[in-house]
């Protein structure tokens, strides 16, 4: 076989014309002759023949033989050899490996080429795989080629798995080489091994694996995308203890020194019931009253939570992820919380405070103190109202009328005047109401007591007059007393003097009376019109009348007014006018009977007559 040493075995019979490799591959050989090659494999062989499995089993086993006892002796009496630092190598899918190996051939030869083949048992044209397509700008040869022979392989593949050998060429054509076994490269990729799931509070192992065996690799751990710790981890497992929900996230790991080549991330998940469960309200800001605001509950759970329940305080108002509150009412203010649900559990958020605002109702006032209110106390009204932010200003009114400011509105010695209706008027910053009125009712006794007259203008005796009693008093006058003079006359809120006479004249006056109190009125003169009446004639001096004496008649009438005329008669003769009659130096003739007539404006009497007896003088002679 050309370009080998060949070298015969008679102890070893094989069929004709076929040669071995140690795969005990069947092929045709020119001629009978075993190739004798350090590697134990022909180099060369011709067309391919078929030939029976038995002849190919003993073959094989005939070529075993044949190798050992060829690889003892070299054909220079030196061995050749290849000693590979490493026969099987584990490399990370997309690193760099490197293969070599300490040379040793027989003296005289000189190397003139070393290259590496792949897998030389299934091509045996052992072509130099730096020239193959699938290593194209990977490969790098590097060493001296006489003693030392190493292979750079970049970025290696699944599919760089193979046997690499180193094949030798010299200076003499039938000296070549290749050393089988070669060096068994396995790729293999990082894999995180984890549960996909996990519940909180349990452990879980996560492993970093490989297909094959690393060479005194140390573990990078990943989480996110950033390094767990500073540390390396010699171990290829990463446990974690009592698994939170922070625990959970995309895990990968790597290699030291090709951290850069690191496994596929994997998504460890943790079940954990709700948490940080908070509550968020739109629109945000003051809430006024009649606006519509929407409550979301925000938490984090896995699985997702199933439910939401809302309360108002400890009572459950609703569910569903919102809660609206269309058309808020003051009565709507108050602390809501939400409470998130999964399969693991459940939790409530912290309150969130909702505070309506609205303009002042419910306004109101009341008195002190409570009951009757009699003139001359003091009242306090005090102005109650509900609103938010509370009330500003306070206005009082009476009727119509501001009267006063402040929350209350005090009335020291109250007066009779004072009563009224009073409101109150709130103020805040979203708007005013007014109260309903509250009456202020002052009682007191009576005052102001006054008596009028009816018919009004003169009263004449005869006639008939009306007294009528008025007062101002709260609570109204329970009775009315008539007075004349200090003499009770009467009772009643009128009093009535039919044909009155002279003798009614007088100060009438009315006394009225409640249960606080009475009064009594200023007096009414009543002064009562008349004709004379009761005319009547004195004499004076009195006693017998003498002739030649003097005497004086006087007329005395009661009248209203008072009269105006007197006139005097001796019997029915006008002898004077005036109040009184004289008559100096009595005679005889005036003996008679005298009367005297009392006129004013309503009227005329005359009198009972006066009988005047004159007494004749006595003459004595001595």
């Amino acid at each position: 076989m050309a370009g080998a040493s060949c070298h015969s075995n008679d102890s070893l019979q094989l069929p004709p014309s076929l040669c071995c490799n140690t795969y005990s591959v069947c092929y045709l050989s020119e001629s009978a002759q075993w190739c004798r090659v350090a590697a134990g494999v022909g180099e060369e062989r011709s067309e391919a023949v078929s030939y029976s499995n038995s002849d190919c089993l003993m073959g094989s086993r005939l070529c075993n033989q044949l190798f050992h006892a060829s690889y003892v002796s070299g054909a220079f009496g030196t061995e050749w050899s290849v000693k590979y630092n490493q026969q099987e190598i584990c490399a990370l899918k997309g690193s760099t490996v490197f293969m070599s190996g300490t040379l040793t051939h027989p003296g005289g030869l000189r190397v003139t080429e070393v290259f590496w083949v792949i897998d030389p048992a299934l091509n045996l044209s052992w072509p130099d795989m730096s020239k193959n397509p699938d290593f194209s700008g990977r490969v790098e040869y590097l060493g001296d080629e006489q003693k030392l022979v190493s292979l750079k392989l970049r970025d290696v593949m699944k599919k760089d798995e193979h046997e690499y050998c180193v094949r030798i060429k010299t200076d003499q054509e039938m000296q070549k080489y290749l050393q089988r076994p070669g060096v068994r490269l396995t790729v293999t990729e990082l894999c995180v091994e984890a549960p996909e799931e996990v519940t909180e509070g349990e452990t879980a192992d996560l492993t970093c694996k490989t297909t094959c065996s690393l060479t005194d690799p140390t573990f990078i751990w990943y989480k996110n995308g950033r390094p767990l710790t500073t540390k390396t981890i010699k171990n290829n497992q990463l446990h974690l203890q009592t698994v939170s929900s922070e625990d959970a996230g995309s895990y990968s790991c790597a290699v030291g020194g090709s951290q850069h080549l690191r496994s596929t991330a994997h998504s460890l998940r943790v079940r954990y019931p709700p948490k940080s469960v908070s509550v968020s309200i739109s629109p945000s800001g003051e809430i006024v009253e009649g606006s519509s605001v929407t409550l979301t509950c925000s938490s984090d759970g896995n699985p997702p939570v199933k439910m939401y329940t809302w309360f108002k305080g400890s009572t459950p108002v609703g569910e569903g992820k919102t809660y609206s509150i269309p058309n808020i009412r003051s009565e709507d203010s108050g602390e809501y919380t939400c409470q998130s649900r999964n399969d693991l559990g459940e939790r409530r958020s912290t309150d969130l405070q909702i505070n309506v605002l609205y303009p002042p109702k419910s306004v109101s006032v009341s008195i002190s103190p409570s009951g009757e209110i009699v003139e001359g106390s003091s009242v306090t009204l005090t102005c109650s109202s509900d609103g938010n932010p509370p009330v500003k200003m306070y206005t009082w009114f009476k009727g119509s009328t501001p009267v006063g400011e402040g929350k209350t509105y005090s009335i020291p010695n109250i007066r009779s005047e004072h009563s009224g209706e009073y409101t109150c008027q709130s103020w805040n910053d979203h708007g005013q109401r007014r109260s309903t009125a509250i009456h202020l009712n002052v009682l007191y006794p009576p005052k102001r007591v006054s008596v009028s007259i009816s018919p009004s203008g003169e009263i004449v005796e005869g006639s008939s007059v009306t007294l009528t009693c008025s007062s101002d008093a709260n609570p109204p006058e329970k009775n009315n007393t008539w007075f004349k003079g200090s003499t009770p006359v009467g009772e009643g809120k009128t009093y009535s003097i039919p044909n009155i006479r002279s003798e009614d004249s007088g100060e009438y006056t009315c006394q009225s009376r409640n249960d606080l109190g009475d009064r009594r009125s200023t007096a009414l003169q009543i002064n009562v019109l008349y004709p004379p009446k009761s005319v009547s004639v004195s004499i004076s001096p009195s006693g017998e009348i003498v002739e030649g004496s003097s005497v004086t008649l006087t007329c005395s009438s009661d009248a209203n007014p008072p009269e105006k005329i007197f006139t005097w008669f001796k019997r029915s003769a006008s002898i004077g006018e005036g109040k009184t009659y004289s008559i100096p130096n009595v005679r005889s003739e005036d003996s008679g009977e005298y009367t005297c007539q009392s006129r004013n404006d309503l009227g005329e009497r005359r009198s009972t007559a006066l009988q005047i007896n004159v007494l004749c003088k006595l003459l004595v002679i001595v």
